[in-house]
């Protein structure tokens, strides 16, 4: 099962709209679209997700 976490690339602030699209495999620009369209909602909900929604961690890989 996949977990709702923040996306740590496909982002603009801090990657609440990039992981909502990952956990629903839509395109990211139609997640940003319906957040627009509904700002004043929108606004409330995005910081809820800052504030509790964990961001995926980022793997690079190391040079050895």
């Amino acid at each position: 099962m996949i977990k709702l976490k923040r996306s740590s690339t496909d982002k603009s602030f801090y990657g609440v709209c990039g992981g909502i699209a990952n956990y629903f495999n839509i395109p990211s620009l139609l997640v940003r679209l319906v957040f627009l369209f509904t700002t004043p909602l929108s606004v409330w909900v995005y910081l809820l997700f800052v504030a509790y929604v964990e961001e995926k961690p980022s793997f690079v890989k190391l040079r050895n």
